[in-house]
């Protein structure tokens, strides 16, 4: 779209916008309020919102939504609110807007909760009157219609205020903690406070760290969504091999998917082929895809309500591995299945990490492969030349999720029912590395799948995919008919 397009004479030819005399878009609109119905997962987020009011008695708190993010001139990224937003508000992908703010103002029994956002744009002639019709970023015209204060009250149900009275909420003294770094005016009108601005974030991401039976839904159908989009990429490897830039025939099949069924990615697509599989974030995709080679497809749905899966098959192009792919593939299944025999509450979070790397460790020396030498001693630390990473994180709203939350609580606490994780052990072999043979350089295997901790083990939500060698060699059969 080129928003200089505009006929002769109707509008500005630098920005585009309509130059249309004054009052010719306020009058002669019909009625179109509604009564929308609480959004799914209001009732939830309203408890959210009273373990914060608890854990800050006598406190402001202030959770902005972030705002629009400029790519290239005046064409900006899709709007993603910040995930404690989210959280506290169960806002879903079509409503989120922009530059919103949720404040905490502490009252004596605890706080009253006032959403300030930018509402409908206004058609009555008087001030902002011509957002409608004038501004790219926010105007109906352009962008299309936001909820009225009155009706975003009712979705979220939580009391709304305009946009531009955040100012004056925020000017009074009262001790007040703020998610920084989402709004420069919020950040303006608060002075810093490291301990405040370090306890709070840290508070929001283990509010998140177990998930309520709606969390958990919102992630299951996010996985879900997941799967069908790795069935959709079997179905058209052909169509990749055949494309230059395959990995992106890929990456595009399962986008597509994304798209369709909820509000986008929760990350940028993985669709590494052949040696590419060996970085582990490759997001470029643009190599081709050949008969031969493997393809690892690391990739998730991010649901409507910004809940996303996150799961990893690699598979061989050709439908069948390789005597030597295999070999890799199996100890990296191997590996897997020993991290998710250690899921269980109780557990420390860190022992599917260190059971798969033990099996890691314990296969490659197997091997003869002792990267810096047989003079050093074994242990699973030898190997992050060939593993590189963890073995798994949180998941949930992020991707990685609750990354903020203090090493006591997650990377050092226990594991509890209600947790939501992945397991995803690898092995990659870069092309150039002469500590391995070279049947194993360029060669990159990594296996992800998503769980939830239950009362007694933990539930595989991504079940939909096999995971072992012969299975993968029997669907992609199945999938090419």
């Amino acid at each position: 779209m080129d928003r200089r397009d505009q006929s002769p004479g109707t509008g500005d030819r630098a920005t585009g916008r309509p130059t249309a005399p004054e009052g010719l878009f306020g009058h002669g609109w019909a009625a179109t309020d509604t009564a929308p119905r609480p959004v799914p997962g209001a009732a939830w987020a309203a408890k959210r919102r009273a373990a914060v009011s608890a854990r800050f008695p006598g406190e402001r708190v202030v959770v902005p939504s972030g705002g629009l993010k400029v790519r290239s001139n005046d064409f900006d990224y899709a709007f993603r609110p910040h995930s404690a937003f989210v959280h506290l508000t169960a806002e879903q992908g079509t409503g989120a807007v922009p530059d919103s703010v949720l404040v905490f103002e502490p009252t004596g029994a605890g706080h009253e909760v006032t959403l300030f956002v930018r509402p409908r744009s206004p058609r009555d002639p008087g001030a902002g009157s011509t957002e409608l019709h004038r501004d790219p970023r926010h105007g109906e015209f352009w962008v299309g219609r936001r909820r009225t204060l009155a009706e975003t009250a009712d979705a979220l149900g939580i009391a709304t205020d305009h946009r531009d009275r955040v100012e004056a909420a925020l000017t009074t003294r009262v001790p007040t903690r703020v998610v920084r770094g989402q709004d420069p005016l919020v950040d303006s009108l608060v002075p810093p406070s490291a301990a405040a601005d370090e306890e709070l974030p840290a508070f929001l991401s283990e509010l998140r760290l177990v998930k309520d039976a709606w969390e958990i839904e919102q992630v299951d159908s996010a996985v879900r969504h997941t799967v069908a989009g790795f069935h959709d990429v079997a179905g058209e490897l052909s169509h990749a091999m055949r494309a230059r830039r395959g990995e992106r025939w890929i990456e595009g099949t399962f986008n597509r998917r994304a798209r369709l069924e909820g509000h986008g990615l929760g990350f940028e697509t993985i669709a590494a082929a052949g040696a590419h599989a060996c970085a582990l974030h490759w997001t470029r995709n643009d190599g081709p895809v050949r008969d031969g080679d493997l393809l690892l497809l690391d990739a998730g749905v991010e649901a409507d309500s910004f809940y996303t899966g996150d799961v990893t098959r690699t598979l061989p192009v050709g439908g069948r591995f390789s005597d030597v792919q295999r070999r890799v593939y199996d100890l990296v299944f191997a590996a897997q299945s020993a991290g998710i025999a250690a899921l269980r509450p109780g557990a420390p979070y860190g022992a599917f990490h260190d059971a798969a790397t033990r099996v890691i460790a314990e296969g490659l020396d197997a091997w003869g492969l002792r990267p810096g030498g047989r003079h050093l001693p074994h242990g699973p630390a030898l190997y992050r030349r060939y593993t590189v990473c963890g073995t798994g994180h949180m998941l949930g709203l992020d991707c990685h999720d609750c990354a903020a939350a203090r090493d006591e609580t997650y990377a050092d606490g226990v594991l509890e029912a209600g947790h939501v994780l992945t397991v995803e052990p690898g092995l990659y072999f870069q092309p150039d590395d002469l500590t391995v043979p070279e049947e194993l350089r360029g060669i990159g295997v990594r296996i992800e799948d998503d769980f939830v901790v239950t009362a007694d083990g933990a539930r595989c939500l991504s079940s939909g995919l096999p995971r072992d060698a012969d299975g993968i060699e029997a669907w992609m059969s199945a999938t090419r008919g």
